[in-house]
């Protein structure tokens, strides 16, 4: 009786370590459920601030894609992280370019604009001053030589041409009614260089005179007497 009770519990043990021995394998869907669990450690230990050597399946030589797992979403949590810090750094950077572009193309407006208006003022400052300056002179009757009365005219033209050095003007030469129209396109060309000699000695270039003459056919005013006449025989100045 004493040798039957010692073997029961011998056996028993003996069942238990081949049951033990005899534990069926972990499936596919097993160790990859497992593994993404550790991918997933993994992936908030690196977002934690935990090193890789901090892997807690390192040493567990059984379940080896627990480790794997592990650091694999470790790495790509590193990765997401340079990925997105790349991203951001790169939005940062077009955004820069794009403030760049938009700070230029604003400022080339506002050039632009300044150039309009300064050339608008300028071109406004040269009307206003041609209009002032640029009045008529006249002649006496069948003559193309300038009268004293003109000469204060034409200095003021001089003057004006000084101040505005890129301003051309044409000298056109009228007549009155009297004569034929051949003559009076003779008489209006050499009360035009007339104009335009006296001009010269002033001391404006003469490329920027241009002369012209118009004989009898455009009289300024209409009438068949001395004043008409007279106001008729001049020579106008107007701006290129």
């Amino acid at each position: 009786m004493r040798h039957a009770r010692l073997i029961v519990p011998v056996a028993a043990i003996t069942v238990l370590a081949g049951a033990l021995a005899c534990k069926p394998p972990k499936t596919p869907e097993q160790i990859q459920q497992e593994r993404q669990a550790a991918f997933n450690e993994g992936y908030k230990a690196f977002q934690d601030g935990q090193a890789k050597g901090t892997n807690p399946y390192a040493n567990d030589k059984d379940n080896p894609h627990k480790m794997e797992g592990w650091n694999e979403g470790w790495e790509k949590a590193k990765s997401d992280k340079e990925a997105a810090e790349k991203k951001a750094a790169e939005e940062a950077e077009a955004a820069r370019r794009r403030a760049e572009e938009e700070a230029r193309r604003k400022a080339e407006a506002e050039a632009a604009e300044a150039a309009r208006r300064a050339a608008a003022e300028k071109a406004e400052a040269l009307r206003r001053a041609a209009t002032a300056a640029l009045l008529d002179i006249n002649f006496d009757f069948d003559q193309s030589a300038i009268r004293n009365a003109d000469k204060v005219k034409l200095q003021a033209i001089a003057d004006f041409m000084k101040a505005f050095p890129d301003a051309k003007v044409k000298i056109e030469g009228h007549c009155d009614e009297r004569g034929t129209v051949e003559y009076n396109l003779a008489l209006g060309d050499r009360r035009a260089a007339a104009a335009k000699a006296y001009l010269v000695s002033l001391g404006v270039s003469e490329s920027r005179l241009e002369t012209t003459s118009l004989g009898k056919e455009r009289p300024k005013v209409e009438g068949h007497n001395e004043k008409s006449w007279f106001a008729n025989r001049r020579c106008e100045f107007k701006l290129l």
